[in-house]
């Protein structure tokens, strides 16, 4: 069972110049995204809205399969930018690492 923290969204946001927040979950980026996995890009931003910290940190090698081409980018209605947000993430995991 995973923790849930209302306040992880805040906590990613020093590591990514967007927020997970703007998306609806529409799932776009994962109709468009190449790397398909099992829902990729939408579960991890999912994770971050509902504060699911140890499942982001659970399936961190998830983040490596994003090659930041920008197609889910270019197709997000909302302009949340989802490749961006995976990047944060790639450094808010190596940034917490050691720490969890």
């Amino acid at each position: 069972m995973a923790l849930l923290n209302p306040n992880f969204a805040q906590e990613v946001q020093p590591y990514t110049e967007d927020t997970a927040l703007a998306c609806f979950n529409c799932g776009t980026c994962t109709a468009i995204c190449p790397l398909i996995h099992e829902h990729f890009p939408r579960k991890m931003i999912r994770y971050v809205q509902i504060g699911a910290k140890d499942r982001i940190l659970e399936n961190a090698q998830e983040l490596w399969r994003c090659l930041h081409c920008g197609l889910c980018t270019q197709t997000c209605p909302r302009e949340a930018n989802p490749g961006e947000i995976i990047l944060g993430l790639k450094r808010f995991v190596v940034a917490n690492w050691r720490r969890s």
